[in-house]
């Protein structure tokens, strides 16, 4: 899995940086969320607990996928602003890891 960067942007209004990217995966299955964050979270050396992958769209048979991430100040303002389910949907997988 490859993952580019199209664009970054700061949005000092919710205190984040919103993150735009491309995600190329011949011959695999579409990466899940998790993955996705961690290869995110060693690209930008960001912290784990401050990035939320918001969205995935696979293209209908293609072995691309664009995605929106975002990287968060401070772990209340990410409480604060994104759902629950979001917020759930990339943390999940690790504890029940964790629990195994």
């Amino acid at each position: 899995m490859e993952i580019n960067i199209i664009e970054e942007k700061e949005n000092p209004l919710l205190n984040r940086k919103e993150i735009r990217f491309e995600c190329l995966y011949e011959g695999e299955s579409t990466p899940k969320v998790l993955e996705v964050k961690n290869k995110l979270v060693a690209m930008l050396d960001a912290d784990k607990d401050l990035l939320v992958v918001d969205k995935i769209d696979q293209g209908f048979g293609e072995p691309r996928a664009a995605g929106y991430a975002k990287i968060y100040e401070s772990a209340e303002k990410l409480a604060e602003i994104e759902p629950e389910h979001v917020i759930k949907k990339n943390t999940e997988a690790s504890e029940e890891e964790e629990e195994e």
